[in-house]
Order: structure tokens, then C-alpha cells, then sequence
């Protein structure tokens, strides 16, 4: 089957990945965009993989002022070298990030930052409400678990939907990018500031 030039050109402007990259996942795929997406995913999980061992200890700082003035975001984004904490592509991922940490106020960067204690007063939480519905008793500790993965979906920043494309989690987006710029990406920390708050 012929890929037309449309073709590989929406499937880049959807992935960021590189051309030729489109092109080879929609010829593998016969022309189906989500399997050449899932393969383009695929891909980037890869090319993150084998970065993992690596030391990501450049980078930028990046700003994002929201509603007005009142809410403002700081967000460390690191590398691996000084070259692609200069790229664009760099630069506009910690733009995006910064504004999703604006809209979507995590209180964590990933999952193994969520204190112990924090889970458990939320699987209380959680229990006392579903006895309270008057849920049964041998559900409860699926719905306490399901409750406590919504929890952490929406606390923790790499576990989120993505603000642009709500199918894909925010770690998948920057898996995405490893793969495109070949380098480790990590997200060190954010503070969210909102005016007359303490966050």
C-alpha cells in the first residue's frame, strides 16, 4: 500500500516523531494510524529503556504564568547534555510540562514519591466512604483499590492525562521525546504557586 505525504505528515504532527520514523510505522501498519502509533510508542518506551541507566544532570528551568497572573509554575526538566537542554524540542516539552503542572496541580512528580502514609489515609478514606454507600463488603477492597489508582493518576505528574491529548499519560509523552531527541528526560521537580494559596 502507498503512504501519502498527508498521511505521514498528520501522523508527525500527532507523534513529534521523525519523518522517516512515520513513514515506516504507516508502511509496517498498511496505512492504520493508531497501530503506527502504538508502534511509534512502542518505539520511544525502547529508546527510554535503554537510556534508563543513564545520568540526566542537564537541563533548564522552565516558567509558566497562567489565569491572569495567578497562577505561576517553576519546573526543572533534566538531560543529559548541555546541547539538548539547548534544542527546541527540549524547550518546548518543558513549556508543556510547566503547563500541565498549571492545570492539572499534581502534588508529586511520580508515583514512587507518594508517601506511604498519604496511601493509606486515602484507602481509609476511601473505605469509610464506600461502607457509607453501603457497598458490599467483599467489593471493598476493589473499589479501595480502584479509588486509590484515580488518586494517584491525578497526584502524580507523570501519571496524569496529557492536557492536549487526554488518551496518553504524561510519562508516555516524554517517552515519546526520548525517543525522538535519544536522550534520558527526567522531570526533577515543580512547585505550582496559585496567588493567595499555600500549595
Amino acid at each position: 500500500m502507498a503512504i501519502s505525504a498527508t498521511q505521514v505528515k498528520d501522523l508527525r504532527e500527532k507523534t513529534g516523531a521523525a519523518m522517516m520514523d512515520c513513514k515506516r510505522a504507516l508502511e509496517q501498519t498498511e496505512g492504520d494510524e493508531q497501530q503506527a502509533i502504538v508502534i511509534l510508542r512502542e518505539k520511544g518506551l525502547a529508546v527510554a529503556a535503554k537510556r534508563e541507566g543513564k545520568t540526566a544532570s542537564e537541563g533548564r528551568i522552565e516558567s509558566y504564568i497562567h489565569a491572569g497572573g495567578k497562577i505561576g509554575v517553576l519546573l526543572e526538566l533534566n538531560c543529559e547534555t548541555d546541547f539538548v537542554a539547548r534544542n527546541e524540542d527540549f524547550g518546548a516539552l518543558a513549556r508543556e510540562l510547566a503547563m500541565q503542572v498549571a492545570a492539572g496541580n499534581p502534588s508529586y512528580v511520580e508515583r514512587s514519591q507518594v508517601p506511604d502514609e498519604v496511601i493509606e489515609r486515602e484507602k481509609e478514606i476511601y473505605r469509610v466512604k464506600a461502607l457509607n454507600e453501603g457497598k458490599p463488603e467483599q467489593a471493598l477492597d476493589r473499589i479501595v483499590a480502584g479509588q486509590v489508582e484515580k488518586f494517584i493518576e491525578m497526584s502524580c505528574l507523570m501519571e496524569q492525562p496529557y492536557i492536549r491529548e487526554p488518551k496518553q499519560k504524561v510519562q508516555d509523552i516524554i517517552n515519546e521525546r526520548i525517543g525522538r531527541i535519544g536522550e534520558k528526560i527526567v522531570v526533577r521537580r515543580f512547585v505550582r504557586f496559585r496567588v493567595g494559596a499555600e500549595e
